[in-house]
């Protein structure tokens, strides 16, 4: 198998300073997997327990010259640590360099007998050449992959109702403050657009609702419930009329989550999964200087719940 390709200013930055310090707020590693179409960081996602993040670029959203061949359909994927990855980047930044090569070596390292695969980055300038390497895990085998593809795209199944939610900034304050009550948090979607959070305790219970959002898939008219006397009634009446859905997250899941804003999406949906699965966390990103939606990138986060039983 073989990958070679030349990482754009643009790339670097996307990459460095945005999806690669938000995925390591989740995690120290991610698989990185390679199309002859996409480069895709995933975290997680073989893994139902914690939170499993997907960042999905177009390959001209990275590179130039992009080149790769395996025979598993020309895909190859592989793990590979977070601080390392970022740590080559930006020293390779501070070179200066012309362009940046990255591609697939396998090397001997000292005092190991066999080589060992590396993700090799070079940074070339006119006249001199700084070679990082990053080591990586072996090449997942074509089951493994088949597997991560498999999983990838369940993952990308979306919700029936999402709702565009307030801005992420207002949503870290109010987790941080939720976060000191208690550890399971319950969330609520419904088809008319309100956003539900709250935590109950044996002494208290505290949360807050944002109505009427943004509602993107299937939708209904709330309006019957305008005069319902509190957030935790309105909500028990959609939920008990089919048009709303109610899941505990942990709260630690739920605050790591929140440091997708790492990322700069542009606009934020949430939703629940089908038969009340999962939570998912939908990012969009617009085309710099428009209100145009960039296709070249999707970000997408996946919580699990937590068994209703255990709260």
């Amino acid at each position: 198998m073989k990958f070679k390709a030349f990482l754009t200013n643009h790339g670097v930055s996307l990459l460095e300073r945005r999806f690669i310090p938000a995925f390591e707020k989740i995690g120290k590693s991610c698989h990185l997997y390679l199309t002859p179409e996409h480069v895709i960081l995933l975290h997680n996602v073989l893994n139902s327990n914690g939170v499993q993040a997907v960042a999905q670029f177009k390959k001209e959203a990275l590179f130039e010259d992009y080149r790769i061949s395996s025979q598993n359909e020309d895909r190859i994927a592989f793990t590979i640590d977070l601080a390392l990855f970022a740590r080559a980047l930006r020293s390779s930044i501070s070179m200066d360099g012309d362009k940046l090569q990255v591609k697939l070596v396998k090397k001997r390292a000292v005092a190991v007998e066999r080589a060992m695969p590396y993700l090799s980055l070079e940074s070339m300038g006119h006249r001199t050449a700084v070679v990082q390497d990053v080591p990586i895990s072996n090449p997942l085998s074509r089951t493994d992959v088949h597997e991560l593809q498999t999983a990838l795209d369940m993952a990308q199944d979306l919700p029936r109702t999402l709702v565009q939610v307030p801005d992420l900034h207002l949503l870290q304050n109010l987790a941080n403050r939720l976060k000191n009550v208690g550890e399971i948090l319950e969330i609520g979607i419904t088809q008319y657009g309100d956003f539900h959070l709250h935590i109950s305790t044996s002494l208290v219970t505290i949360g807050s609702e944002f109505r009427k959002l943004r509602v993107l898939g299937v939708r209904a008219d709330g309006g019957v419930l305008d005069g319902a006397v509190s957030a935790s009634a309105r909500l028990e009446q959609a939920l008990q009329r089919g048009e709303a859905s109610a899941v505990q997250v942990s709260m630690k899941h739920f605050v790591k989550s929140l440091q997708c804003q790492l990322t700069k999406p542009d606009t934020s949906f949430y939703g629940i999964g089908q038969n009340d699965s999962s939570l998912t966390m939908i990012f969009q990103f617009f085309v710099p200087g428009s209100r145009q939606m960039d296709d070249s990138i999707s970000l997408h986060y996946r919580l699990p719940v937590l068994d209703p039983g255990l709260s």
